[in-house]
């Protein structure tokens, strides 16, 4: 239950920028921090927040953030972790790019690749590469989702299963504890597994919001992927799991 315009304006931010912090709140309604932890608590309580370290989460166990919101989180962070993507890969390479807006800016940063072959399942990427030249873009069939611009169901992964790629780059909604990098849409998850069986390597990029959401469907674990791109270190056993699956971990 909502018990004050605060909460409500707290929700509505939340909603917007997908987290909220107890400090940048604290500081916005000049208020203590033990108030807003209060408000915070309350709508953990009543199911609208999940609580994380510093503040709180929109809860994605079942249902993801809308894509436009999903866009304007961890702007900085995701360019930089696409920088860092696109430096690993080579001109002339062939590439497959999965739905999401991590995909789409490690796109933008491919833009002055020359030669590429890009198979995709995202709209929006096609879209962002067709103004460079040199790259050979291929759409996959499919069914489309009007929410993101993606392509999704059995043909798609039918015609992904058709090519043999240098490199998939793929996004996830979330990554377990346990290291398994989950979505929510059982037909995008299918290409994703398609794109990783028919790759010679594997890129993840995953910010660190990634890490504090859930989601109910498993794509595949971290043993089977190349490198991870993200913005903040990991810690504890998944470290530990990673430099035991050879993993290579690469921190922006």
């Amino acid at each position: 239950m909502v018990t004050n315009f605060r909460q409500q304006e707290i929700l509505e931010l939340a909603r917007k920028d997908g987290k909220v912090t107890v400090d940048e709140l604290a500081k916005l309604y000049d208020v203590t921090v033990q108030t807003i932890r209060r408000d915070l608590s309350e709508l953990a309580d009543s199911g609208r927040l999940d609580r994380v370290h510093g503040g709180a989460v929109i809860p994605s166990g079942v249902v993801n953030i809308v894509y436009d919101e999903r866009r304007r989180l961890n702007e900085k962070g995701k360019k930089a972790i696409a920088m860092a993507c696109a430096t690993a890969i080579p001109e002339g390479a062939s590439v497959f790019m999965n739905i999401g807006t991590s995909t789409e800016a490690v796109a933008r940063e491919l833009l002055g690749h020359e030669n590429l072959l890009v198979v995709t399942n995202n709209m929006n990427i096609a879209n962002i590469l067709a103004t460079n030249r040199s790259c050979e873009i291929i759409l996959t069939g499919g069914v489309l989702r009007r929410s993101d611009g993606g392509l999704v169901g059995m043909l798609t992964a039918e015609m992904v299963k058709q090519f043999k790629f240098d490199f998939s780059v793929l996004s996830c909604s979330a990554v377990d504890e346990d290291g398994d990098l989950l979505d929510f849409d059982d037909q995008e998850v299918l290409v994703s597994r398609s794109a990783i069986q028919r790759s010679r390597q594997v890129l993840i990029v995953a910010d660190h919001d990634k890490f504090t959401r859930r989601a109910p469907l498993t794509i595949c674990s971290l043993r089977d992927v190349d490198v991870l791109f993200t913005d903040n270190s990991l810690t504890g056993k998944l470290a530990d799991e990673c430099r035991h699956w050879d993993t290579n971990v690469v921190v922006v």
